[in-house]
């Protein structure tokens, strides 16, 4: 019992709380022995309830975790009544007495008549081994009227190829099953509320009364963005290989070179012997189905050091967290050749951090309207940066109201930048998923040929082309999701929306997903693939790793140790990712193409800025001199969401450094203000 109640802490208590109220606990352990799982397992399951809840019930009080229970318990009813309804209907077809089929009924009674007009009826009979159009009958009979009445919004839907254009036509929309209902956009609690925010000794950016005049931001691209159009599902298994190997082979380079080490320091770890070296390979699990754990870790080899083979490690001391494709660098040794001692784990060097000569940096300040001279603490002559990322609109409708909110927020605070982070038409949306859903009017297409380029003009084009309008200087940079159904680009790393096609602004900018960009002097690493969610369910901790640091700061570290936006390898199993609102039910997981895995590597500098959105709470940290944020969603699937807002001020050189001549870093995380605001 004590163990179940430390382990309950540990998950569910969020710092500086320390233990549950004997209430929650209460409630959590009887979810535990009633649904006999793990409190790991009731995580994850907590995690998927708060994703589809939205951020409005994620406190963990007593009434929330006994709707938490309740809705478990509903769950595992549906399950069983509809495992019940499954057999029942086997036993019903197996032992089903035959009818007279000379009446004009099929053997099982199984005829549907599906009324298409007032002559024309279709009799379609279902097979046990399929469906068969059987005939056309033109009797009068009792025929069950479908509602084939015109709507009065134009539909788009899979159904309507079932009918003539011109006769107008059209199935109903099915209303979605769900098991909560959402709540209203216009309903939402707090709009606008800051949730948590970063550096709040800054003042938030002050508003022109007018729009400038020209864009302050200059936004250039550190990622060859041509590479990215690689064909994708053509990855062929001995370029992954190398691509894998070359990895380790790299590390070894940079580890060998930081610690000042011999080449002869460095062996082959699955090798019997005595002698102490080094071994720097993948971290994995020994069955590609489990779970990595302690147990089960190996580390594997590339070809040139270690023949490619996998070695089970041992931790002797020290503390650590790992995860599967993390690259490290062990030192110990391998005296029975069964597995490998680790003594001690090396260091893996950082990248330097991005800096630029002053020159530059008094020419952005310029653009900011402040000189040398002047004060670099005004509101006024500061950037104003929003961000947020996908879905942006909730699971029961495509009106797109959150979006629509967030583009009259940056008109109103006159945003020198706004980046919009996929996906935007999402594939896990259950209606776009369905196809069967109503658009509403618009002259610049016909409602029988609307195709989801015409969707995405409507829906997300219109509302960015009117920001647009009203804020000519604001640059606009939209960043693809492998969720995106306009994406013909399916696996990560992706290539950029097609803008010109899909009717977007000229101010906003197509990039890769992931992307590198600079924002004036600021280097700002974004990928949409959410890594830290994925990270957190496959991350373990050897030794006392996990106490006295922070989850939310640890795993954007393996980030930036790592040198990659997914360092994850293999990506987690989508069957174990939370379920979706769509029929099937499994969520789009991360389709890798390893092949092109180099094109997700940090390269030049550690970047100044990383946003990452992800399904954990939202958050603003400094890891390793990065500042790190977590916008949210704008949209959860059952209501209204959140977004970032940052404020930065010019960087002002001192005297000092403008005595030494050298280049200085950014130091954005001593100047920039981030606010976590509900939408």
């Amino acid at each position: 019992m004590a163990t179940l109640i430390t382990e309950l802490n540990e998950l569910f208590a969020i710092p500086p709380v320390k233990e549950l109220s004997p209430d929650v606990s209460g409630e959590l352990q009887s979810i535990c022995r009633l649904h006999s799982i793990s409190p790991e397992q009731l995580s994850y399951k907590w995690e998927s309830y708060s994703m589809n809840m939205g951020s409005e019930q994620t406190q963990l009080d007593l009434p929330t975790a006994r709707a938490f229970k309740k809705d478990l318990q509903e769950i595992v009813e549906r399950e069983a009544r509809s495992k019940s309804h499954m057999r029942s209907a086997d036993r019903r077809g197996a032992f089903a007495t035959p009818r007279n089929a000379a009446k004009g009924e099929d053997v099982l009674g199984m005829y549907v008549q599906v009324d298409l007009g007032d002559k024309n009826t279709l009799l379609i009979q279902f097979r046990i081994e399929g469906i068969t159009p059987l005939q056309q009958s033109t009797s009068g009979g009792n025929k069950r009227k479908a509602p084939f009445d015109t709507p009065t919004v134009p539909k788009f839907s899979k159904a309507n190829g079932m009918s003539s254009p011109s006769d107008g036509r059209s199935l109903p929309a099915r209303p979605m099953q769900t098991g909560h209902q959402s709540v209203p956009f216009a309903e939402r609690q707090n709009p606008g509320q800051i949730i948590e925010t970063f550096n709040g000794h800054l003042d938030v950016h002050e508003a022109s009364i007018a729009p400038h005049s020209e864009p302050r931001v200059k936004l250039t691209a550190n990622t060859d963005l041509k590479r990215f159009r690689y064909r994708p599902m053509a990855m062929h298994l001995s370029e992954a290989s190398e691509i894998l190997d070359d990895r380790i082979d790299e590390f070894q380079s940079l580890i060998q070179a930081h610690h000042g080490l011999d080449d002869s320091a460095f062996g082959n770890a699955a090798a019997q012997g005595t002698n102490e070296i080094i071994s720097v390979g993948r971290i994995a699990s020994d069955s590609p189905e489990g779970k990595l754990n302690a147990a089960s870790m190996v580390l594997e080899l590339s070809r040139r050091t270690g023949a490619g083979l996998r070695v089970p490690l041992k931790i002797e001391s020290g503390a650590c967290a790992f995860f599967p494709g993390q690259i490290v660098a062990v030192r110990g040794v391998n005296p029975s050749g069964d597995y490998f001692s680790v003594s001690g784990i090396l260091a893996i060097p950082l990248l330097d951090l991005a800096a630029s000569n002053q020159t530059t940096i008094d020419g952005f300040n310029e653009r900011l309207g402040v000189t040398e001279e002047q004060d670099h603490s005004l509101p006024s002559k500061t950037l104003n940066v929003l961000f947020a990322s996908g879905p942006y609109t909730a699971d029961d409708n495509l009106a797109f109201e959150p979006l629509q909110a967030l583009c009259q927020k940056a008109e109103e605070t006159c945003a020198d930048m706004l980046i919009l982070i996929g996906p935007f038409l999402d594939t896990e949306h259950p209606l776009l998923a369905s196809g069967d859903f109503e658009l509403p009017h618009d002259p610049s297409f016909e409602p029988d040929r609307a195709t989801l380029v015409d969707v995405f003009r409507l829906l997300i084009a219109k509302p960015l082309q009117a920001l647009a309008q009203a804020l000519p200087s604001i640059t606009i940079v939209c960043i693809p999701s492998t969720r995106d159904i306009m994406n013909k680009h399916v696996s990560w790393p992706q290539d950029n929306l097609p803008g010109k096609k899909l009717g977007l602004p000229k101010q906003a900018k197509m990039v890769s997903n992931p992307v590198t960009v600079s924002i004036n002097e600021l280097v700002v690493a974004i990928s949409a693939q959410d890594i830290l969610y994925e990270l957190r369910s496959s991350e373990i901790t050897v030794g006392d790793e996990s106490k006295g640091s922070s989850l939310l700061a640890r795993l954007p570290r393996h980030l930036i140790e790592q040198r990659h936006f997914f360092p994850l390898y293999p990506p987690m199993d989508r069957t174990l990712l939370p379920k979706i609102g769509t029929e099937e039910g499994l969520a789009t997981g991360t389709p890798m193409d390893v092949s092109y895995l180099k094109l997700g590597e940090w390269l030049d500098a550690r970047p100044d800025m990383l946003i990452q959105p992800s399904a954990l709470p939202q958050f603003t940290k400094v890891v390793e001199n990065v500042l790190v944020v977590n916008p949210g969603t704008v949209s959860k699937r059952k209501g209204a969401g959140t977004f970032a807002q940052m404020t930065i001020y010019p960087r002002k050189i001192t005297v000092q450094e403008r005595s030494q001549g050298a280049m200085v870093g950014h130091r954005l995380f001593e100047r920039a203000r981030v606010d976590v605001v509900r939408i």
